[in-house]
């Protein structure tokens, strides 16, 4: 696994590393109705289930697999797995729970799949799976009774045990990288990285951990209110071979931030901003080549490592940001000192 880490920097030297861009997004073209959720297997669930995307990789694996293909194909390095609510709080909402493993580990191994027919196209390649570890659906930092600001729906045991097990599961199914995203709450952030320690503690491996933040306002700070320096400060000590942001803001929108980051992180940094911000229909209309335009500029400034897209993004967008990606040179990693 260290291996893996050190090939990591090796590329990410000499290359701006491509990030694929939305499931959730590509799912939605799929147009899929409660039966395909269902599948033959859960058709007589006591609860709906249109909406479990993860579940998908156990009902619907063709489907999960091919859009990991078609961001492979349009240039992403690493893609991540289809495992954004795949621990058993999340699942939870759905009486899930028992099938947290379950999940996991075929979304992990649906993406090895898909990488390996992919390099056994194109032997000269190196592409990657990350473990998509999302924020989880209850916060360890906020109270979701305004009644009762002390109140917590979750402890902190609670949310590491549950991300210890999405973390076995997707290491068993052939991941090459952890990556805990779309943050808006460190203290849940700090859940898993302290699961990801400790499984790598018991099982003597090292998995690269990616880190991804989410600033979701101009305010530039996190749900849980913190500032983008607050926030790499508070997890930087599991050693992330990158730190970035994700999620909620347009790139536009998340210039400054990207720009603040890169002079704070002593890592490697990236960005994988949404299609710009949602329309009045929840929708994204940003096109390919306007987000490849403005990332490119994040790039020429010397900000970016990696890069690619979260809501609304689509493999076209991929593929023209990584023909943008191709002519410029990766930020220089070196020593900065914090103020």
């Amino acid at each position: 696994m260290k291996s893996c880490k050190e090939g990591l920097k090796k590329i990410l030297d000499k290359h701006i590393m491509m990030i694929d861009g939305a499931m959730g997004t590509m799912i939605q073209r799929h147009k899929l109705f409660e039966a395909d959720y269902r599948g033959e297997r859960f058709k007589n669930w006591q609860l709906d289930l249109k909406g479990n995307n993860d579940l998908l990789c156990l009902t619907q694996p063709q489907i999960i697999k091919d859009i990991h293909r078609e961001y492979l194909d349009a240039g992403a390095d690493i893609i991540e797995t289809n495992t954004f609510n795949a621990q058993r709080v999340s699942l939870a909402d759905y009486q899930m729970e028992s099938l947290a493993f379950e999940i996991n580990d075929a979304a992990a191994s649906l993406a090895r799949q898909a990488v390996d027919e992919y390099l056994a196209d194109y032997p000269n390649e190196q592409k990657f799976v990350a473990g998509a570890i999302g924020p989880m659906n209850k916060t360890l930092s906020l109270s979701p009774d305004v009644n009762q600001p002390g109140y917590r729906a979750i402890t902190f045991d609670e949310v590491a045990s549950a991300y210890y097990e999405q973390i076995d599961a997707l290491v068993k199914g052939g991941v090459d990288i952890l990556l805990v995203e779309t943050i808006f709450d460190t203290l849940n952030a700090k859940a898993a990285i302290f699961a990801i320690k400790k499984y790598s503690r018991e099982q003597n491996i090292e998995l690269p951990i990616m880190i991804s933040g989410t600033i979701t306002d101009a305010s530039g700070r996190t749900l849980s209110g913190q500032t983008l320096e607050a926030f790499f400060i508070s997890v930087m000590h599991a050693n992330p071979i990158s730190i970035g942001l994700n999620c909620a803001l347009g790139a536009e929108q998340m210039r400054p931030h990207v720009e603040e980051l890169a002079s704070l992180a002593d890592c490697y940094v990236s960005c994988y901003p949404n299609a710009g911000l949602p329309n009045a229909m929840g929708e994204y209309d940003e096109t390919a080549e306007e987000m490849a335009e403005i990332v490119g500029s994040f790039a020429k400034e010397g900000w970016l490592n990696l890069v690619g897209g979260c809501c609304g993004t689509t493999p076209d967008h991929i593929r023209a940001i990584a023909k943008v990606m191709k002519q410029i040179q990766p930020r220089i990693v070196g020593e900065v000192l914090l103020s």
